[in-house]
Formats: structure tokens, C-alpha cells, sequence
């Protein structure tokens, strides 16, 4: 007979932490827009209710806190001084429309309450703790995703205020409506000379943690992506009168496009998604005269992601040509792909071996994070959580209370052994309370 399977259980207290970062998200997950959904995006009032809930919570914990220059919310913890170097704990309060409640939201909380378990337990770290809650990662409202986190990376553009949202409105009215100064932006940044690195904790949003029946992972890189709006311009004639072959259809040629988006990328192993669509006219008895659509792409390296660009455009190209309609793309995002830090990784999967876990698997995140921001100023990682079915961006998604105890049981692990094993900062005297 075989040996039963050891199943490992977090902490006393990570337990009971756990069980209060379920009940939070629940509580944030009702500051929303909509009634029966969560939509909170950027510079919005529930945005200013979270992070006044959550601004609460960090001080509860023994944090200071603070709001920075674009709306991010800051808490620290431990030495203090200007010269003591500082580890970065932190995801976003933000959502998509119609989100769940975990994306971003449980990695802010666990950061909370990792910086709170050290401070009681005075963990001598040889850093200080500073957890973020970044405003917005999702770029809901403006388009424009990261850009709470590329304030603290000191990577702002300034061409980005002119970006307006749904209702017309700007970057920079946003901002100001908010109560912050665009001139003052630039006081966000963090300085990178101070930084140890950048921890975040984060449900996985794909199915490779449940597959392989571990609660934890270990990421290693970060998507590379590319994002594009496309219009495909043929010629709008009356549906009933126009021949098959003299029909220039928009829609056709853009639903052929959408395909042979998902034929590439299926064969090149890349992710490719056509995420939006509209025609136009718009009238059941219309060729389609005008047909935009945006496409997402997205894999582990730079240049195979732009290899599998290149084929896109000129399967678009054909597409068009056959059709006798104009199909052009134009890049309105592009972002490269984010390495993990060896030693950091190493730490994170300390942290996890700790907890009883077997050895971890590492996964590439084919979702983008805040850590792809931090990652052009500092070293950074993450931890994944197992989310049932992979399931994101939607109600149902899903981390369990004790996985996410053994989460931070994990990430409390990865920063004693980040404080032990550091070539360049002296090492911790006092373990945390198991």
C-alpha cells in the first residue's frame, strides 16, 4: 500500500489571516459602480472608497500610510531612515467589468498582512516593508493598463493625458476631479537605488496550479504583449441588391482576420485573442461597410511574439486583398516580457518548500502584473495561487482560504530567506512565529 499523501497545513496564524483576507475581499468586492457586479476602475469614487477601506486596514496593521501622486496607496513597516533599502509588497485594488473579487485585491491583502506578522513578531529585517495598492493595473477606463504602477516606476508619459475615457473625459480632468496635481505626478516614483525588490502574490489566472494539485507556484517571467486596433474598410451596399462578387464585406474579411488570429497562434504556440468587434452601419439589410476590432497577443519572448506578428499581418494582408477590403492594424500597446530575478525566485521557492508544499512548479504568467512596471527599476518575482479551473476576470473565479494561508505563510518564507541569504544586506536575527 502506498504512503498517504501528506497534505500541508499553514500556520496558526496564517489561518486566521486568511480567513480575514476572504471576508475583506468580500467587502471591497461590494465598493463598485454596479449593483450585482464589480467594475471599479481608476480616478473613480469607489477608487477613493477602497483605498480610504483599505488606507484603514494598513493602519490597523501598524502601517504608515499614505496616497502618492497618481492615487496609489502606500503602507510601511520596519527600520526606518533615508538610506534603509526597501522591499516592495504590493497588486492592485482595480478591476476589469464584471470582475472577480481576488484579482489584485488578495495580493494586496496578503501583502498587509505578511508586513503585519513581521512587524509583530520584530523580525529584524535588514529592510524595510512597503506594501502598495496600485490603482491601476487593468486599464479599464482609459485604455492604458499599468499606469498607477509606471508612476512608481518613474516611467510616466506625458503624452498619456490626453487619453479619455468612455464618456470623453481626460487622463488629466480625471486626475484633477481626484484631487491630484498632473504637475505632480513625478513625485510617485520610487527611487530605485533604495529598492531590495518587488513581491507579489497573485491568484493564477490559468489552470496549470490545479493540474499539477499544488496550492503555489513559482513565476518566472512575465508575457511579452502586443495589442492592436484594427479597421477593415470595405463598402457598404444595400444586403439585398449587391451580388456576391461585388461585395466588399467588412464584417467577412474582420471575422476571417479574428480566425486566422486563433489559426497562428494555436500553431505557434502564442495567445492571440480578438477581444472587441464593431461594425458598421449597423442595419440587418447593409453590407458591412466598416468593421474595427482590437487583437491581443502575447508570448514568452520578444522576438517569437513579433515572429507571430509578422505572420498576422500578412495573413490580414491576404485577407484584405482577397476581399477587396483595406485591413490595417495599428499598435496601440506594446510591452516587453518581464524576467523574474533568479534570487528572488529562489527565495519564493523557499518560502514555499517551507510551508511543506513539494517543490514547487514554475510557471510563465501569460497574464501581465504590476510587476512588469517594477521590473524596469528594480528585481522583481511573484507567487502564484492555485484558482480553481483558471477561471479570471469573471465572477466565478476563485483562491481558497487555505490556500491562501499557506500563501502567506510562503511569503513570509521567501522574505526571511531573501534577509538571510542577501550578498548585500546584513542578515536577520529573529525568525517569525510558525
Amino acid at each position: 500500500m502506498s504512503a498517504a499523501v501528506q497534505v500541508p497545513v499553514a500556520s496558526a496564524p496564517a489561518r486566521a489571516a486568511a480567513d480575514r483576507i476572504v471576508t475583506r475581499c468580500d467587502e471591497l468586492a461590494a465598493i463598485s459602480e454596479t449593483a450585482g457586479h464589480i467594475t471599479r476602475v481608476y480616478l473613480s469614487p469607489e477608487h477613493a472608497r477602497a483605498n480610504a477601506v483599505v488606507d484603514n486596514w494598513m493602519q490597523d496593521a501598524g502601517l504608515d500610510t499614505w496616497q502618492d501622486a497618481a492615487g496609489n496607496l502606500h503602507g510601511r513597516t520596519g527600520r526606518a531612515g533615508p538610506d534603509v533599502p526597501v522591499l516592495l509588497l504590493g497588486s492592485h485594488l482595480d478591476t476589469v467589468v464584471d470582475a472577480g473579487r481576488y484579482d489584485g485585491v488578495v495580493g494586496v491583502l496578503m501583502a498587509i498582512e505578511v508586513a503585519a506578522r513581521l512587524q509583530q513578531a520584530r523580525a529584524e529585517l535588514p529592510f524595510a516593508l512597503e506594501v502598495i495598492a496600485f490603482s491601476d493595473e487593468e486599464g479599464t477606463r482609459f485604455g492604458k493598463a499599468l499606469l498607477g504602477s509606471s508612476a512608481v516606476a518613474g516611467v510616466w508619459d506625458d503624452s498619456w493625458w490626453d487619453l479619455r475615457d468612455g464618456d470623453g473625459t481626460t487622463l488629466r480632468a480625471a486626475f484633477e476631479s481626484f484631487g491630484l496635481d498632473p504637475a505632480q505626478v513625478g513625485q510617485a516614483a520610487v527611487d530605485p537605488a533604495s529598492l531590495v525588490g518587488y513581491l507579489e502574490a497573485h491568484i493564477e489566472q490559468g489552470p496549470y496550479l490545479e493540474h499539477a494539485e499544488q496550492a503555489l507556484g513559482v513565476v518566472t517571467s512575465i508575457a511579452s504583449a502586443r495589442r492592436f486596433t484594427v479597421r477593415a474598410v470595405g463598402e457598404a451596399r444595400h444586403a439585398g441588391g449587391t451580388p456576391y462578387e461585388r461585395r466588399h464585406d467588412a464584417l467577412l474579411a474582420a471575422a476571417e482576420a479574428a480566425l486566422a488570429v486563433e489559426r497562428i497562434c494555436r500553431t505557434e504556440q502564442h495567445i492571440g485573442t480578438v477581444g472587441t468587434m464593431a461594425v458598421e452601419p449597423g442595419a440587418v439589410n447593409v453590407v458591412p461597410g466598416l468593421a474595427t476590432f482590437a487583437v491581443d497577443l502575447r508570448g514568452e519572448f520578444d522576438d517569437g511574439r513579433d515572429r507571430v506578428w509578422d505572420e498576422i499581418a500578412e495573413a490580414f494582408r491576404e485577407i484584405g486583398a482577397r476581399r477587396g477590403v483595406d485591413v490595417t492594424p495599428t499598435e496601440v500597446h506594446r510591452a516587453p516580457a518581464v524576467f523574474c530575478a533568479p534570487h528572488l525566485m529562489d527565495a519564493v521557492r523557499a518560502g514555499i518548500v517551507s510551508t511543506g508544499e513539494p517543490e514547487p512548479i514554475e510557471l510563465f504568467s501569460r497574464a501581465g502584473h504590476d510587476a512588469m512596471s517594477l521590473g524596469r527599476v528594480t528585481d522583481v518575482a511573484m507567487l502564484f495561487l492555485r484558482n480553481p479551473d483558471g477561471i479570471s476576470h469573471h465572477p466565478d473565479e476563485f483562491v481558497s482560504a487555505a490556500d491562501v494561508a499557506l500563501g502567506l505563510d510562503a511569503l513570509v518564507g521567501a522574505i526571511e530567506h531573501l534577509a538571510r541569504t542577501s550578498d548585500t544586506l546584513p542578515p536577520a536575527t529573529t525568525a517569525v512565529e510558525a
